[in-house]
Parts: structure tokens; C-alpha cells; sequence
């Protein structure tokens, strides 16, 4: 996916925003973003996604790029496809609502939300856990959430529907405690607020029964996406402050750093090009150093290369250090790991000009500033 995000000026009038990771490996992983507002997709196999790895979290994450708000998904977990560009989320399949209430302090501690999204309940029904007393349990968590974390807003969904027709009216009457208990929160102070997730699916949107098909996921993540947007501050401001990239224009050129022909193939070598304001033209530095184009290709100096010459090209992003940048207030931009600066090959200044790492000079086809 495409996040874009202003600089700011205190980097060199350069932003901070969230940096995505384009890989898809499954279980537990360092977070990958960096920046944006951080967000808590919470709960069961259905914030994991199975069946549809990533679940409702790809469709969220499109809706939140294409309406060009920064957010990092947060969470100890890690997984979805390509087209999800964080894959951070603290989905835990087969756990109940008291599994989640054993684990979240030290989650919220460590992630810092500032927003919280909360499906969970699914597995007391079909577990039988107790179910009578299941909101009972509900209202524990939140309590634990808005105490741990009280600036956060948090969003409870009432569940989705399941095909079983006695595990469905179990859903309906937990589902049905759901916005007293919300209501409760909500006059005593707290940031909760209620997401109806149970009139957004039908069975049919079910792949087994329980978990959504991908049609289904994405209708959990228009309702995820408006409940959002409809509490200001909850994703940041779109294409504001941190919402949105920049060129990147070689001061002794005029011309952009740019992708070849909007390639995304791991290893592409970065070349100068007039500049047309595309989406391979459009480059968002991170609170990570990072250099990110498409939301999820990162500016890279290939094979951890740190000698003069070695190729600058996009590459999934990973955190390493030789896709971490230090850009300069005297236009500069050098390689965390070489110390040495993004430069035109040879002094060029003509479309195609290939970038490299070079030995800095402080000549102007080393300098770059925004557009």
C-alpha cells in the first residue's frame, strides 16, 4: 500500500510518518512502523485473519493509505500479505475475553496505543466459557484498558454473527450488553466508544462458519475505518502534519529521485528523473530513518554496501541499518551505516542518472531539498 507524509522542519523539513514493511512471515516480530498514529488492531483469530491472513486489517490499512492518514498498527504480533503494509497486530486466535485481560498490561505498556480496536467474545461463545457472564468480563477489560492507557480511545465491536444458530443467539444476547456497558464507560469519563460489527457481516460473508470470507473482512473494515475517522484525533488528520511525501530534487539537477518506470522489484537502482509528482517520485522519511516509496519499498545502499559507488536502490523494508538515512540541514542526505552521501553517478544531471553512495563533498549534486 501507498501511505504519503509531510516533512517537517524540524528534520531538515522533513516528516515523520509510518513506514511500511512488505513481507509476510507469521507469529511474533519486531514492530515495523515507525511513525504515525499508533493503533491496537485487539483480539481473536479474527484480528489475526484466519483464513484470510491479515483479515480485516488489509482492507483498514487501503482505506487508511488511499485516505492518506499516517497510522502505525502496533501489536507482538505479525502477519498478512503484501498489500497490508504493517502487519503489527495483537490477534490471538482461540483466546477468550479473560486470555486478552491476562496479557494487556503489559501489551498497552509496551505498545503505547493511541487507539485500541476490540473484537473479542467469539471464542467464550464457542467455547462455552462461562458465556452468562461474558460481559461481566468485557467490562473488566475495558476498565484495564482505559486505566492502563487513559488517553487512548478505545473502540469495543459488538461480534460478528456465526453460522451455528445457537452460537449466534449466544452472540446476539452478548452482543446486546455491549453498548450499556459502553455507555457506562462513557459516563464516567472514559474514551470507549461502540462499533456495530454485528449488522455489518451476514453468514454468508462467513468462510466456516465463524471467520469471514475477504468480502466479509472488508465490510469489518469500513466499519472499523468510519468509527475512526468519526472521533477526530483518533487517526491523526489526513494529509496534514504527517500525512503526506514529498519529492525529493537534486539541487544541482532540478530533476527527482525517482523510481524507474514505477517498478517495485527489490534491487531497482534509483535514478534522477524530471520530476511528475508520481507515486514513484514520492518518498516519506520515518522516525526510523527510513526513506519509504509506496509505503512499503525503503531507499536502500545495496548488500549493506558502505564503500563509494555501491548502488542506492528500493528494497523491502526491514529495518536494517543500510536502509536507515540521516538527512542534514545542509541538503545532505548520508547513510546511517556509510557515513557517505546520496549522489548522482558521475556528477550527472540527465534523466537516468543512476544514484549511488558517494564520498561526501559538498558540492551541490549532493544536496536535495523537497517539492
Amino acid at each position: 500500500m501507498r501511505t504519503r507524509a509531510r516533512w517537517l522542519a524540524a528534520l531538515a523539513a522533513f516528516g515523520v510518518a509510518v513506514a511500511g514493511v512488505l513481507a509476510a512471515p507469521a507469529g511474533p516480530a519486531s514492530a515495523e512502523s515507525n511513525g504515525g498514529v499508533r493503533v491496537m488492531p485487539l483480539g481473536d483469530s479474527i484480528t489475526e485473519g484466519t483464513q484470510v491472513p491479515g483479515g480485516y486489517r488489509i482492507g483498514l490499512w487501503q482505506r487508511l493509505a488511499a485516505g492518506r492518514y499516517t497510522v502505525d498498527f502496533v501489536g507482538s504480533q505479525f502477519n498478512g500479505p503484501a498489500s497490508l503494509g504493517d502487519h503489527d497486530h495483537q490477534g490471538h486466535p482461540g483466546w477468550r475475553i479473560d486470555q486478552i485481560d491476562a496479557n494487556i498490561v503489559g501489551w498497552l505498556n509496551t505498545q503505547r496505543p493511541k487507539s485500541v480496536l476490540l473484537h473479542i467474545g467469539t471464542n467464550d461463545i464457542l467455547q462455552n466459557y462461562n458465556v452468562s457472564t461474558a460481559p461481566n468480563r468485557l467490562s473488566s477489560l475495558i476498565d484495564k484498558i482505559t486505566n492502563t492507557v487513559p488517553t487512548a480511545e478505545v473502540f469495543v465491536a459488538q461480534i460478528i454473527t456465526l453460522s451455528n444458530s445457537n452460537q449466534a443467539a449466544a452472540a446476539r444476547t452478548f452482543n446486546a450488553a455491549i453498548p450499556g456497558i459502553v455507555q457506562s464507560k462513557v459516563n464516567a469519563g472514559k474514551r470507549v466508544r461502540l462499533v456495530d460489527m454485528q449488522s455489518a457481516l451476514t453468514t454468508a460473508d462467513l468462510i466456516d462458519g465463524v471467520h469471514p470470507t475477504a468480502g466479509g473482512y472488508d465490510k469489518m473494515a469500513a466499519r472499523w475505518y468510519a468509527a475512526l475517522q468519526s472521533v477526530p484525533g483518533s487517526i491523526g488528520d489526513p494529509g496534514t502534519g504527517t500525512g503526506q511525501g514529498t519529492a525529493l530534487v537534486g539541487t544541482l539537477s532540478g530533476r527527482c529521485v525517482d523510481v524507474p518506470g514505477s517498478t517495485t522489484t527489490n534491487g531497482t537502482q534509483v535514478q534522477l528523473w524530471d520530476c511528475h509528482g508520481g507515486a514513484n517520485q514520492q518518498w516519506t522519511y520515518t522516525s526510523g530513518k527510513a526513506l519509504t516509496v509506496y509505503g512499503n519499498k525503503c531507499l536502500d545502499a545495496a548488500g549493506y554496501g558502505t564503500s563509494p559507488g555501491t548502488l542506492v536502490t528500493i528494497y523491502d523494508c526491514h529495518g536494517g541499518a543500510n536502509q536507515q538515512w540521516n538527512v542534514n540541514s545542509n541538503g545532505t542526505i548520508t547513510g546511517v551505516q556509510s557515513g557517505l552521501c546520496l549522489d548522482p553517478y558521475n556528477l550527472g544531471t540527465a534523466n537516468g542518472t543512476k544514484l549511488v553512495l558517494w564520498t561526501c563533498t559538498g558540492q551541490t549534486n549532493q544536496q536535495w531539498s523537497r517539492r
